[in-house]
Parts: structure tokens; sequence; C-alpha cells
């Protein structure tokens, strides 16, 4: 960073702004200090950090924290209050406008935590924490004795919650982890993703994709390998990693534009989609539609996972966010099945049904309701084993096949996974010029 453009320099408080440079890009950089009352904010900070959300929406430009703070300052009482209240509307108003990136850098309390839920991309480093509420208040109110990383340290937080995208040794590798996250997004929703300079060619033939599937059904392997075949060098940045690893979610290029890629990964309860899973891919796929980033979507799912525990914490209301996240989405989506794809699992991941623009297919893939041996168990379940054998064969030959699906026109193309690659960039560079005109209304009212 260089040069920075101060702004609100002659007040006084924890909390300093700046129009800066972050690795050749302009930026809002707001930076909570923990040397000044451990970064508590009184009236000054938190009209500080409006005015930096302020300045970044007026600007049309990215938003980046850096962020320790104790809470509201209890030396302001009511006044630092509002201003945070302050604060969280502006950020509030900056939200699909402007990136808003930030980078926690020690234990962030209360009010500013919640600020953290706002913003697009948090990295949290090794030292830091977050939390609403503490652990005197843990144990007052529950009687759980809890230190603060067990509470909300880092790593709970990209394990546990999502709030943390990623988690890095200090604050130079934080930041500069937020700089390849920036270099996939525009400045503002108005504008393109930038373009990267690339010696990939297109047309470039992947048959490492198709080699990484078992040859059992059952078997697993890592989508990433698919992804890094499809991806420009290779080169793929995954988000949220350690948080609901049953989905991949990651930016990439592919011809030098940047592309979201979200992908059910096998290696973890076989792909399937839990709450987690729904919920951080609706979170991607938002992210994605808000800054123009085309969505290429992965699909080997065998279903949502069954449980009593997940419905009674609300798999119909959670899995409805990815549901929403992608009807709704009106960026260029391409969308490939790899392998299964069965039941309403199929339908979430982006297919025809949901909007989606371009849906290609392995020869591999297995488009239906469910599996043959659950099928021919439900539709043949009075019969010996050996007719419910065959009826599995039979649904597998007849059904369990991907031309079943183009000649209802619900898969575009059947292709080989050699060529996925190119069938990939093809079909975006057909829709680079892609534009939806949305509903006048405020806003959806799906589930958050």
């Amino acid at each position: 960073m260089s040069s920075p453009l101060a702004l609100a320099a002659g007040v006084p408080g924890s909390v300093s702004a700046a129009v800066a440079d972050l690795a050749g890009r302009s930026v809002v950089l707001v930076q909570v200090d923990p040397s000044t009352r451990r970064g508590a904010l009184d009236a000054d900070a938190g009209a500080t950090l409006a005015l930096a959300a302020d300045a970044a929406l007026d600007a049309h430009l990215p938003l980046v924290g850096v962020v320790t703070s104790s809470g509201a300052d209890v030396h302001a009482g009511v006044a630092a209050l509002h201003g945070w209240g302050t604060a969280a509307r502006s950020f509030a108003r900056c939200s699909g406008v402007v990136p808003i990136l930030i980078a926690v850098t020690g234990p962030t309390i209360s009010g500013p935590a919640l600020l953290l839920g706002m913003a697009d991309v948090v990295v949290m480093t090794e030292a830091a924490s977050a939390y609403v509420v503490g652990p005197p208040a843990v144990a007052s109110f529950t009687g759980e004795q809890v230190d603060p990383h067990s509470l909300g340290g880092a790593s709970v937080h990209a394990t546990q919650t999502g709030v943390a995208a990623a988690v890095r040794a200090d604050q130079e590798q934080a930041l500069e982890l937020l700089t390849s996250v920036l270099a996939h997004l525009p400045d503002h929703c108005d504008a393109e993703p930038p373009t990267w300079a690339t010696w990939d060619p297109v047309d470039r033939p992947t048959p490492e994709a198709g080699a990484v599937l078992p040859p059992t059904a059952s078997g697993s392997y890592d989508v990433l390998d698919v992804a890094r075949a499809l991806a420009d060098e290779g080169e793929v940045l995954e988000l949220w990693g350690g948080w609901a690893p049953n989905l991949v979610t990651a930016f990439a290029t592919v011809g030098g534009r940047p592309v979201g890629i979200v992908a059910n990964q096998p290696l973890a309860l076989a792909g399937s989609i839990d709450i987690s899973a729904s919920q951080k891919g609706a979170r991607f796929v938002g992210l994605c539609d808000a800054f123009n980033v085309p969505l290429v979507t992965l699909v080997d799912t065998s279903g949502f996972f069954p449980g009593k525990d997940r419905e009674w914490r609300g798999m119909i209301r959670h899995g409805a966010q990815l549901v929403g996240a992608y009807a709704r989405a009106t960026v260029p989506r391409v969308c490939v099945v790899l392998r299964k794809a069965y039941g309403g699992a199929y339908i979430v991941m982006d297919s025809k049904t949901m909007g989606n623009d371009v849906c290609l297919a392995w020869p591999s893939a297995e488009l239906a309701v469910m599996g043959a041996r659950q099928a021919a168990g439900i539709l043949h379940r009075r019969e010996g084993g050996e007719v419910r054998a065959a009826k599995e064969a039979e649904y597998a030959t007849t059904l369990l096949n991907p031309w079943m699906a183009a000649e209802r026109g619900y898969v575009d193309a059947v292709i080989d996974p050699a060529d996925t690659r190119r069938a990939v960039a093809t079909s975006l560079e057909m829709l680079r010029s892609k534009r939806e005109l949305l509903p006048r209304r405020a806003h959806d009212n799906l589930p958050l």
C-alpha cells in the first residue's frame, strides 16, 4: 500500500480510514487500532467506520477492513452503541454494491463481531478470535467455562461457523489472501471482473479430469482435481475449505475470465448436501452473482444428507437458501454433471429448472430420482433377490444415463471429459453478453 489519502484524519479514536492502494487496486481501507483502548469503539470511532463505508459506496471502491476491537467503549455509554449502529447501517448499504473484505487480527467482540457477518469475505489470523457474547457472560448464564479461542477462535470460525473463509498466520498474509480474492472481483456491482493474462489455451484437452473418476460408483475422488483441470494454469483459490467440506467453493479463471466454482466434494459425506453446505453454497453463489462473476457448477451428489438432527435444525429452511441463491442468480451459469445427480439435490445444483444457461454432462453422469439399488428396492421390494438384481441392472441401463435427460432438453450436450475445458470456455464466451431484467421490487423474501 502506498500514498494513502486519509479520511477524517483529525478525528481521535481507535479507527482510521483512507483511500489506499492494495496491490494496484484503489480501496477504502479502514483499520481499528488495538493499541487505543483495545480497539474499543466510541461514537467518533463508529462515525469513522460509517464514513469509510459511505466513501466506498460513493466512490464505488472496495471496502477493506483490518479489525481488532473489544467492542463498544463503556466509557462512552449509549453514544458508542449509536456509533456502531451507524456503522452497521452503512455496511449494509454497501452490501452487494462494493466488495467488503475484512482481516481479523485479534479479539473482536460484540458489535464489531457482527460486522464480520456482514462482510463478503473474512480472513482471520491465528491469533484472532470473535464472538458476540464473551466467556464471562457464557459462564454466568450457562455455567460453562470457556476461553476466547475455544469460544470463537480462528479455527472455530474456519471449521464450525463459516465466518472465516480462511486462516492465515498474520496480518500480512491475511491481506495477501484478500488481495487474491479482490483480483477476481470488480470494484463494484456495475463493473465486470478484471481480466487475467493467461498462456493456457481454452481448447486444452482435459483427459485428466475424467481420469479421476473411480471405477465404482461408490468410490470417492477429489473434485478439486477436476476444477484444477478446467482452470487456467490449474490455479484454484478455494475459500471456506474447512467449513462444510462436502461442498467446494472457489475462484478460478477460464480463458483469463474469473469464475466462481461450486462443486460437490465426494471425499466428504459422499458429496451430499447438508445444512452447512447449503448455507455455504448460497452465500458464495450470492457473492458471485452480486459482482458479475460467472458460475461453473460441478455436480456429483447422491442427494440431501438424511437425519433427524438435520431435519430438526431446519433442513427445509436452510436447504431453500441454496435453491433461492441459484434461482435468482443472473450471471452466466454453466453446469457440468460429472457422475451422480439424484433427487432434489440434482435440481438444486443449478439444473435447467433453476435457470441454468448451459448444462453439460459426462457419459458417466447419472441423472435420476435415486440410484438403481434404491429404486429397485422400492419398486420391486416384494420380489426375490434375483429379480431385484435384474431390475436394478435394467434401471441403471435405461434410466441412469445422461442421454435420457438430453432427449428431454434437461442436458444441452453430453461431452467427453477431455473436452470439458473447451466446452465450458465456449459456453462462457457465448454467455458473455448475457443480461437479465430483474422484476421491480425492493427485494425477495427467501430465507436468509
